[in-house]
Protein backbone atom coordinates (compact mmCIF):
# COMPACT_ATOMS: atom_id res chain seq x y z
CA UNK A 1 0.00 0.00 0.00
CA UNK A 2 1.25 3.29 -1.11
CA UNK A 3 -0.22 5.70 1.37
CA UNK A 4 0.84 8.92 3.74
CA UNK A 5 1.54 8.07 7.06
CA UNK A 6 -0.96 10.06 9.63
CA UNK A 7 1.86 11.54 10.61
CA UNK A 8 3.27 13.10 7.39
CA UNK A 9 0.07 14.90 6.82
CA UNK A 10 1.51 18.31 8.71
CA UNK A 11 4.65 17.84 6.42
CA UNK A 12 2.85 16.81 3.05
CA UNK A 13 0.64 19.98 3.50
CA UNK A 14 3.45 22.47 4.56
CA UNK A 15 5.02 20.99 1.21
CA UNK A 16 1.94 21.88 -0.75
CA UNK A 17 2.13 25.28 0.63
CA UNK A 18 5.11 26.00 0.02
CA UNK A 19 4.23 24.85 -3.91
CA UNK A 20 1.43 26.64 -4.12
CA UNK A 21 3.30 29.88 -2.85
CA UNK A 22 5.98 29.60 -5.96
CA UNK A 23 3.09 30.61 -8.02
CA UNK A 24 3.35 27.69 -10.57
CA UNK A 25 0.16 26.51 -10.19
CA UNK A 26 -1.40 30.03 -11.57
CA UNK A 27 0.40 29.46 -14.95
CA UNK A 28 -2.83 28.34 -17.25
CA UNK A 29 -0.27 26.35 -19.10
CA UNK A 30 0.36 24.58 -16.16
CA UNK A 31 -2.64 24.03 -15.23
CA UNK A 32 -3.63 22.49 -18.68
CA UNK A 33 -0.60 20.01 -18.66
CA UNK A 34 -1.98 19.11 -15.07
CA UNK A 35 -5.34 18.54 -16.61
CA UNK A 36 -3.82 16.10 -19.78
CA UNK A 37 -1.68 13.86 -16.85
CA UNK A 38 -5.11 13.35 -15.35
CA UNK A 39 -7.06 12.37 -18.32
CA UNK A 40 -3.52 10.27 -19.23
CA UNK A 41 -4.29 8.39 -15.93
CA UNK A 42 -8.24 8.17 -16.44
CA UNK A 43 -7.15 6.89 -20.27
CA UNK A 44 -4.18 5.04 -19.99
CA UNK A 45 -5.31 3.08 -16.49
CA UNK A 46 -8.17 1.71 -17.57
CA UNK A 47 -8.20 -2.26 -16.51
CA UNK A 48 -6.61 -1.47 -13.47
CA UNK A 49 -9.40 0.92 -12.25
CA UNK A 50 -12.27 -1.67 -13.49
CA UNK A 51 -10.88 -4.23 -11.36
CA UNK A 52 -10.53 -2.54 -8.63
CA UNK A 53 -13.96 -1.31 -8.98
CA UNK A 54 -15.27 -5.28 -9.28
CA UNK A 55 -13.26 -6.00 -6.22
CA UNK A 56 -14.91 -3.23 -4.20
CA UNK A 57 -18.71 -2.99 -5.38
CA UNK A 58 -18.36 -6.20 -7.84
CA UNK A 59 -18.90 -2.98 -10.18
CA UNK A 60 -20.10 -3.76 -13.84
CA UNK A 61 -17.27 -3.33 -16.16
CA UNK A 62 -20.18 -0.95 -18.43
CA UNK A 63 -21.13 0.61 -14.75
CA UNK A 64 -17.54 1.46 -14.51
CA UNK A 65 -17.14 3.19 -17.88
CA UNK A 66 -20.20 4.45 -17.90
CA UNK A 67 -20.41 5.89 -14.37
CA UNK A 68 -16.39 6.30 -13.04
CA UNK A 69 -14.18 6.42 -16.70
CA UNK A 70 -17.17 8.28 -17.77
CA UNK A 71 -15.00 11.48 -15.41
CA UNK A 72 -12.82 11.76 -18.42
CA UNK A 73 -15.59 13.90 -20.52
CA UNK A 74 -15.36 16.42 -17.39
CA UNK A 75 -11.57 16.76 -17.60
CA UNK A 76 -12.45 17.19 -21.61
CA UNK A 77 -14.76 19.72 -20.99
CA UNK A 78 -12.28 21.56 -18.89
CA UNK A 79 -9.33 21.70 -21.11
CA UNK A 80 -11.72 22.77 -23.68
CA UNK A 81 -12.49 25.98 -21.56
CA UNK A 82 -10.19 26.65 -19.23
CA UNK A 83 -8.68 29.42 -21.08
CA UNK A 84 -12.20 31.12 -21.17
CA UNK A 85 -12.89 30.88 -17.51
CA UNK A 86 -9.86 31.91 -16.24
CA UNK A 87 -9.82 35.13 -18.40
CA UNK A 88 -10.12 38.33 -16.11
CA UNK A 89 -13.97 39.27 -16.94
CA UNK A 90 -14.69 42.97 -17.34
CA UNK A 91 -16.88 45.07 -14.75
CA UNK A 92 -19.69 47.57 -15.48
CA UNK A 93 -18.95 51.12 -13.82
CA UNK A 94 -21.38 53.57 -13.02
CA UNK A 95 -21.14 56.76 -15.22
CA UNK A 96 -20.41 59.40 -12.18
CA UNK A 97 -17.01 57.01 -11.43
CA UNK A 98 -15.63 57.62 -14.44
CA UNK A 99 -12.74 57.49 -15.48
CA UNK A 100 -12.37 54.26 -13.66
CA UNK A 101 -12.48 50.92 -15.32
CA UNK A 102 -13.08 47.28 -13.51
CA UNK A 103 -12.40 44.18 -13.57
CA UNK A 104 -13.30 40.77 -11.83
CA UNK A 105 -10.15 38.29 -11.72
CA UNK A 106 -10.20 34.61 -10.75
CA UNK A 107 -7.37 33.20 -8.93
CA UNK A 108 -6.79 30.14 -6.78
CA UNK A 109 -8.06 29.47 -3.17
CA UNK A 110 -5.24 27.57 -2.44
CA UNK A 111 -4.66 24.23 -0.46
CA UNK A 112 -7.99 21.76 -0.80
CA UNK A 113 -9.35 18.89 1.01
CA UNK A 114 -11.25 16.52 -0.53
CA UNK A 115 -12.43 13.89 1.01
CA UNK A 116 -14.49 10.96 -1.48
CA UNK A 117 -17.14 8.49 -1.16
CA UNK A 118 -17.63 5.11 -1.17
CA UNK A 119 -20.24 4.53 -3.62
CA UNK A 120 -18.39 5.76 -6.84
CA UNK A 121 -14.98 5.63 -5.09
CA UNK A 122 -13.12 6.92 -8.26
CA UNK A 123 -15.31 9.13 -10.05
CA UNK A 124 -16.05 11.27 -7.00
CA UNK A 125 -12.56 11.88 -6.16
CA UNK A 126 -11.79 12.78 -10.30
CA UNK A 127 -14.60 14.88 -10.92
CA UNK A 128 -14.21 17.18 -8.15
CA UNK A 129 -10.01 17.24 -8.45
CA UNK A 130 -11.04 18.45 -11.95
CA UNK A 131 -11.84 21.65 -10.84
CA UNK A 132 -8.88 22.30 -8.65
CA UNK A 133 -6.58 21.58 -11.14
CA UNK A 134 -8.35 24.07 -13.54
CA UNK A 135 -8.40 26.74 -10.69
CA UNK A 136 -4.70 26.36 -9.97
CA UNK A 137 -5.05 24.61 -6.32
CA UNK A 138 -2.86 22.09 -4.61
CA UNK A 139 -5.15 19.20 -3.03
CA UNK A 140 -5.11 16.23 -0.66
CA UNK A 141 -7.42 13.72 -1.43
CA UNK A 142 -8.66 11.42 1.24
CA UNK A 143 -10.55 8.28 -0.23
CA UNK A 144 -12.90 6.24 1.21
CA UNK A 145 -11.22 3.35 3.01
CA UNK A 146 -14.81 1.06 2.92
CA UNK A 147 -13.74 0.95 -1.34
CA UNK A 148 -9.82 -0.16 -0.16
CA UNK A 149 -9.03 -2.26 -3.20
CA UNK A 150 -10.06 1.85 -5.23
CA UNK A 151 -8.59 3.69 -2.60
CA UNK A 152 -4.99 1.94 -2.97
CA UNK A 153 -5.20 2.22 -6.63
CA UNK A 154 -5.62 5.97 -6.25
CA UNK A 155 -2.84 6.60 -4.23
CA UNK A 156 -0.60 4.24 -6.18
CA UNK A 157 -1.69 6.01 -9.67
CA UNK A 158 -1.45 9.58 -8.09
CA UNK A 159 1.81 8.91 -6.65
CA UNK A 160 3.27 7.84 -10.46
CA UNK A 161 1.56 10.83 -12.25
CA UNK A 162 1.75 13.44 -9.79
CA UNK A 163 4.31 14.76 -6.94
CA UNK A 164 2.87 15.20 -3.42
CA UNK A 165 3.57 18.56 -3.28
CA UNK A 166 0.70 18.84 -5.80
CA UNK A 167 -1.98 16.23 -5.34
CA UNK A 168 -1.57 13.81 -2.88
CA UNK A 169 -3.31 10.70 -1.71
CA UNK A 170 -3.92 10.05 2.00
CA UNK A 171 -5.14 6.74 2.65
CA UNK A 172 -6.85 5.57 6.12
CA UNK A 173 -9.73 5.30 8.36
CA UNK A 174 -11.53 7.49 10.76
CA UNK A 175 -8.73 8.85 12.59
CA UNK A 176 -6.92 9.93 9.42
CA UNK A 177 -10.06 11.73 8.19
CA UNK A 178 -10.04 13.41 12.13
CA UNK A 179 -6.23 14.56 11.60
CA UNK A 180 -6.78 15.65 8.43
CA UNK A 181 -10.32 17.79 9.87
CA UNK A 182 -7.42 19.09 12.59
CA UNK A 183 -5.42 20.93 9.95
CA UNK A 184 -6.25 24.14 8.25
CA UNK A 185 -6.97 24.15 4.42
CA UNK A 186 -8.63 26.84 1.89
CA UNK A 187 -11.51 24.63 0.97
CA UNK A 188 -13.00 20.99 2.14
CA UNK A 189 -15.28 19.25 -0.13
CA UNK A 190 -16.84 16.67 1.45
CA UNK A 191 -19.20 13.78 -0.44
CA UNK A 192 -20.81 11.18 1.81
CA UNK A 193 -23.70 11.40 4.27
CA UNK A 194 -25.16 14.15 6.68
CA UNK A 195 -24.32 12.59 9.51
CA UNK A 196 -20.62 12.88 8.66
CA UNK A 197 -21.47 16.14 6.69
CA UNK A 198 -22.03 18.24 10.44
CA UNK A 199 -18.84 17.06 11.50
CA UNK A 200 -16.97 18.45 8.09
CA UNK A 201 -18.35 21.45 8.74
CA UNK A 202 -17.97 21.74 12.41
CA UNK A 203 -14.09 21.32 12.27
CA UNK A 204 -14.13 23.47 9.32
CA UNK A 205 -15.80 26.35 11.20
CA UNK A 206 -13.04 26.07 13.86
CA UNK A 207 -10.51 27.76 11.00
CA UNK A 208 -13.14 29.55 9.11
CA UNK A 209 -13.01 27.30 6.42
CA UNK A 210 -15.22 27.30 3.63
CA UNK A 211 -16.97 24.32 2.82
CA UNK A 212 -18.75 22.00 0.04
CA UNK A 213 -21.17 19.17 0.95
CA UNK A 214 -22.34 16.65 -1.41
CA UNK A 215 -24.88 14.85 0.96
CA UNK A 216 -28.15 12.96 -0.38
CA UNK A 217 -31.41 12.29 1.31
CA UNK A 218 -34.58 10.45 -0.16
CA UNK A 219 -35.04 11.93 -3.76
CA UNK A 220 -38.51 11.06 -4.35
CA UNK A 221 -39.57 9.98 -8.01
CA UNK A 222 -43.27 11.35 -9.16
CA UNK A 223 -44.94 9.29 -11.68
CA UNK A 224 -48.12 10.90 -13.48
CA UNK A 225 -50.88 9.41 -15.72
CA UNK A 226 -49.66 11.03 -18.58
CA UNK A 227 -46.39 9.12 -19.74
CA UNK A 228 -44.84 6.37 -22.18
CA UNK A 229 -45.15 3.35 -19.52
CA UNK A 230 -42.55 1.21 -20.64
CA UNK A 231 -39.55 4.30 -20.86
CA UNK A 232 -40.73 5.36 -17.56
CA UNK A 233 -40.49 1.83 -15.93
CA UNK A 234 -36.44 1.33 -17.43
CA UNK A 235 -35.12 5.01 -16.60
CA UNK A 236 -36.41 4.23 -12.91
CA UNK A 237 -35.24 1.08 -13.09
CA UNK A 238 -32.20 1.68 -14.05
CA UNK A 239 -31.29 4.58 -11.84
CA UNK A 240 -32.82 2.74 -8.88
CA UNK A 241 -30.77 0.14 -9.57
CA UNK A 242 -27.44 1.38 -11.22
CA UNK A 243 -24.68 0.58 -8.59
CA UNK A 244 -27.46 -1.93 -6.84
CA UNK A 245 -29.32 1.35 -5.74
CA UNK A 246 -25.66 2.79 -3.46
CA UNK A 247 -26.59 6.37 -5.76
CA UNK A 248 -27.00 9.25 -3.79
CA UNK A 249 -29.57 10.71 -6.37
CA UNK A 250 -31.25 7.41 -6.94
CA UNK A 251 -34.52 7.33 -6.81
CA UNK A 252 -35.48 6.72 -3.16
CA UNK A 253 -39.22 6.19 -3.43
CA UNK A 254 -41.87 6.47 -5.92
CA UNK A 255 -45.40 8.50 -5.78
CA UNK A 256 -47.31 7.31 -8.00
CA UNK A 257 -50.83 8.26 -9.26
CA UNK A 258 -53.57 5.80 -8.30
CA UNK A 259 -54.88 5.41 -11.42
CA UNK A 260 -51.55 4.00 -13.25
CA UNK A 261 -49.86 2.29 -9.95
CA UNK A 262 -51.18 -1.55 -10.74
CA UNK A 263 -49.84 -1.13 -14.87
CA UNK A 264 -46.68 1.01 -13.54
CA UNK A 265 -46.05 -2.25 -11.15
CA UNK A 266 -46.56 -4.79 -13.37
CA UNK A 267 -44.51 -3.19 -16.14
CA UNK A 268 -41.25 -2.04 -13.17
CA UNK A 269 -41.68 -6.28 -12.54
CA UNK A 270 -41.41 -6.92 -16.28
CA UNK A 271 -37.95 -4.51 -16.68
CA UNK A 272 -36.44 -6.22 -14.11
CA UNK A 273 -36.79 -9.20 -15.18
CA UNK A 274 -35.69 -7.99 -18.42
CA UNK A 275 -32.69 -6.08 -17.32
CA UNK A 276 -31.25 -8.78 -14.71
CA UNK A 277 -32.93 -12.36 -15.74
CA UNK A 278 -34.97 -14.58 -13.44
CA UNK A 279 -32.24 -14.82 -10.58
CA UNK A 280 -30.10 -11.06 -10.75
CA UNK A 281 -28.12 -12.88 -8.27
CA UNK A 282 -26.49 -14.64 -11.05
CA UNK A 283 -26.47 -11.52 -13.74
CA UNK A 284 -22.76 -10.06 -14.52
CA UNK A 285 -25.01 -6.79 -14.53
CA UNK A 286 -26.05 -6.80 -10.93
CA UNK A 287 -23.85 -5.31 -8.11
CA UNK A 288 -23.56 -6.16 -4.69
CA UNK A 289 -23.26 -3.82 -1.33
CA UNK A 290 -20.33 -2.59 -0.39
CA UNK A 291 -19.89 -4.53 3.09
CA UNK A 292 -21.66 -6.27 5.97
CA UNK A 293 -22.73 -3.41 8.02
CA UNK A 294 -24.93 -1.24 5.13
CA UNK A 295 -25.99 -5.11 4.25
CA UNK A 296 -27.58 -6.11 7.57
CA UNK A 297 -28.74 -2.08 7.73
CA UNK A 298 -30.76 -2.73 4.40
CA UNK A 299 -31.91 -6.46 5.46
CA UNK A 300 -33.91 -4.66 8.13
CA UNK A 301 -35.67 -2.58 5.74
CA UNK A 302 -36.83 -5.46 4.08
CA UNK A 303 -39.30 -6.21 6.94
CA UNK A 304 -41.41 -3.09 6.37
CA UNK A 305 -44.49 -3.10 3.78
CA UNK A 306 -45.92 -5.74 1.50
CA UNK A 307 -42.57 -7.56 -0.81
CA UNK A 308 -44.12 -7.69 -4.22
CA UNK A 309 -40.54 -8.27 -6.19
CA UNK A 310 -37.49 -9.47 -5.02
CA UNK A 311 -36.20 -9.43 -1.34
CA UNK A 312 -33.71 -12.30 -2.12
CA UNK A 313 -30.45 -11.88 0.35
CA UNK A 314 -27.32 -13.74 0.65
CA UNK A 315 -25.06 -12.69 3.28
CA UNK A 316 -21.47 -14.21 2.21
CA UNK A 317 -22.11 -12.36 -1.68
CA UNK A 318 -23.65 -9.15 0.26
CA UNK A 319 -26.50 -10.03 -2.65
CA UNK A 320 -29.89 -8.16 -2.32
CA UNK A 321 -32.18 -8.52 -4.96
CA UNK A 322 -34.24 -5.59 -6.78
CA UNK A 323 -37.07 -5.33 -4.77
CA UNK A 324 -40.12 -3.58 -4.74
CA UNK A 325 -41.97 -2.71 -2.17
CA UNK A 326 -45.83 -1.82 -1.78
CA UNK A 327 -48.22 -0.63 1.34
CA UNK A 328 -45.62 1.50 2.91
CA UNK A 329 -46.39 3.23 6.09
CA UNK A 330 -44.89 6.62 6.20
CA UNK A 331 -43.67 5.97 9.31
CA UNK A 332 -42.13 2.77 8.30
CA UNK A 333 -37.77 2.76 8.82
CA UNK A 334 -37.76 2.31 4.93
CA UNK A 335 -39.48 6.10 4.48
CA UNK A 336 -36.98 7.48 7.19
CA UNK A 337 -33.79 8.01 5.66
CA UNK A 338 -32.16 7.70 2.58
CA UNK A 339 -31.94 3.92 1.51
CA UNK A 340 -28.70 3.85 -0.74
CA UNK A 341 -29.79 0.14 -1.48
CA UNK A 342 -31.40 -2.13 -3.80
CA UNK A 343 -35.15 -1.45 -2.35
CA UNK A 344 -37.84 0.93 -3.77
CA UNK A 345 -41.02 1.45 -1.81
CA UNK A 346 -44.09 2.52 -3.60
CA UNK A 347 -46.47 5.26 -2.05
CA UNK A 348 -49.60 6.18 -4.27
CA UNK A 349 -51.49 9.83 -4.48
CA UNK A 350 -54.98 10.64 -5.71
CA UNK A 351 -53.89 14.32 -6.24
CA UNK A 352 -51.02 15.90 -6.70
CA UNK A 353 -51.26 18.33 -4.15
CA UNK A 354 -51.26 15.14 -1.70
CA UNK A 355 -47.64 14.32 -3.25
CA UNK A 356 -46.37 17.60 -2.96
CA UNK A 357 -47.13 18.56 0.51
CA UNK A 358 -45.29 15.05 1.49
CA UNK A 359 -42.13 15.94 -0.05
CA UNK A 360 -42.31 19.94 1.39
CA UNK A 361 -42.55 18.14 4.70
CA UNK A 362 -39.51 16.36 4.53
CA UNK A 363 -36.25 17.76 4.26
CA UNK A 364 -35.17 18.57 0.88
CA UNK A 365 -33.80 16.26 -1.50
CA UNK A 366 -30.75 16.04 -3.65
CA UNK A 367 -32.96 15.20 -6.78
CA UNK A 368 -36.55 14.94 -7.62
CA UNK A 369 -37.88 13.57 -10.60
CA UNK A 370 -40.90 13.68 -12.36
CA UNK A 371 -42.63 11.70 -14.98
CA UNK A 372 -45.34 13.69 -17.00
CA UNK A 373 -46.10 15.34 -20.14
CA UNK A 374 -48.04 17.62 -18.73
CA UNK A 375 -46.05 20.73 -18.84
CA UNK A 376 -48.44 22.27 -16.35
CA UNK A 377 -47.39 19.46 -14.10
CA UNK A 378 -43.81 20.36 -14.89
CA UNK A 379 -44.17 24.00 -14.30
CA UNK A 380 -46.10 23.38 -10.63
CA UNK A 381 -43.68 20.55 -9.33
CA UNK A 382 -40.30 23.20 -10.36
CA UNK A 383 -42.26 26.11 -8.85
CA UNK A 384 -44.16 24.23 -5.57
CA UNK A 385 -40.80 22.34 -4.45
CA UNK A 386 -37.42 22.51 -3.76
CA UNK A 387 -34.58 20.12 -4.22
CA UNK A 388 -30.71 20.22 -5.34
CA UNK A 389 -32.01 19.38 -9.02
CA UNK A 390 -34.49 18.14 -10.86
CA UNK A 391 -34.66 15.36 -13.88
CA UNK A 392 -38.11 15.81 -15.82
CA UNK A 393 -38.99 12.01 -17.69
CA UNK A 394 -35.54 10.14 -16.85
CA UNK A 395 -33.32 9.48 -13.97
CA UNK A 396 -29.72 10.10 -12.68
CA UNK A 397 -28.57 11.65 -16.35
CA UNK A 398 -28.43 15.25 -14.95
CA UNK A 399 -25.36 14.12 -13.47
CA UNK A 400 -23.28 13.95 -16.54
CA UNK A 401 -24.55 17.16 -17.86
CA UNK A 402 -21.16 19.09 -17.12
CA UNK A 403 -23.02 22.86 -17.84
CA UNK A 404 -25.73 21.97 -15.60
CA UNK A 405 -23.93 22.52 -11.53
CA UNK A 406 -24.57 19.46 -9.32
CA UNK A 407 -25.56 19.88 -5.44
CA UNK A 408 -27.69 20.64 -2.83
CA UNK A 409 -29.70 22.69 -0.97
CA UNK A 410 -30.46 22.46 2.88
CA UNK A 411 -29.84 18.92 4.38
CA UNK A 412 -28.69 17.53 0.99
CA UNK A 413 -25.71 19.76 0.75
CA UNK A 414 -24.31 23.38 0.40
CA UNK A 415 -22.74 24.26 -2.32
CA UNK A 416 -22.42 22.71 -5.55
CA UNK A 417 -19.90 21.90 -8.61
CA UNK A 418 -18.97 20.21 -12.31
CA UNK A 419 -17.87 22.08 -15.33
CA UNK A 420 -17.55 25.77 -14.47
CA UNK A 421 -19.39 25.55 -11.28
CA UNK A 422 -16.27 23.68 -10.03
CA UNK A 423 -13.84 26.13 -11.02
CA UNK A 424 -15.98 28.70 -9.52
CA UNK A 425 -16.20 26.79 -6.59
CA UNK A 426 -12.79 26.30 -5.91
CA UNK A 427 -11.58 29.91 -7.41
CA UNK A 428 -11.96 33.22 -5.58
CA UNK A 429 -13.33 36.26 -7.54
CA UNK A 430 -11.10 38.93 -6.88
CA UNK A 431 -12.57 42.70 -7.63
CA UNK A 432 -10.08 44.93 -9.07
CA UNK A 433 -11.17 48.66 -9.60
CA UNK A 434 -8.56 51.00 -11.64
CA UNK A 435 -8.20 54.50 -11.73
CA UNK A 436 -6.06 56.59 -13.98
CA UNK A 437 -3.87 60.06 -13.45
CA UNK A 438 -5.12 61.93 -16.57
CA UNK A 439 -7.69 63.38 -14.75
CA UNK A 440 -9.26 63.89 -10.88
CA UNK A 441 -12.30 65.37 -10.11
CA UNK A 442 -12.51 66.86 -6.89
CA UNK A 443 -16.46 66.25 -5.87
CA UNK A 444 -15.52 64.04 -3.23
CA UNK A 445 -12.53 65.87 -1.30
CA UNK A 446 -12.66 68.45 1.47
CA UNK A 447 -13.27 70.93 1.66
CA UNK A 448 -17.37 70.38 1.25
CA UNK A 449 -18.33 73.59 1.15
CA UNK A 450 -20.99 73.69 -2.27
CA UNK A 451 -20.45 69.96 -2.89
CA UNK A 452 -23.42 68.23 -1.32
CA UNK A 453 -25.71 69.09 -3.70
CA UNK A 454 -23.88 67.46 -6.59
CA UNK A 455 -23.81 64.02 -3.67
CA UNK A 456 -27.33 63.69 -3.21
CA UNK A 457 -27.48 63.90 -7.13
CA UNK A 458 -24.80 61.00 -7.71
CA UNK A 459 -26.48 58.92 -4.85
CA UNK A 460 -29.89 59.25 -6.24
Amino acid sequence: MIAIAKSNIPEILQKQRNFFQTGKTKDINFRLEQLKKLKELVTNEQPLIIKALKADLHKPEFEAYATEIGAVKEISYAIKNLKSWAKPKKADVPSEFFPYSAKIYPEPLGNLLIIGPWNYPFQLVISPLVGAIAAGNCAIVKPSELAPHTSNLLAQLFSKYFPQEYIAIVEGGVETSQELLQEKFDHILFTGGTAIGKIVMAAAAKHLTPVTLELGGKSPCIVDTEINLEYTAKRIVWGKFLNCGQTCIAPDYLLVNRQIKQDLIATLQKTIKEFYGDRPENSPDYGRIINKRHFERLTQLLNHGEIILGGDTNPEQLYISPTLIDHVSLDAPVMQDEIFGPILPILEYTDITEAIALINSRPKPLALYLFSQNKQLQTRILQETSSGGVCLNDTIMQVGVSSLPFGGVGDSGIGSYHGKTSFDTFSHYKSVLKNSFWLDLNWRYAPYKDKLALLKRIIK
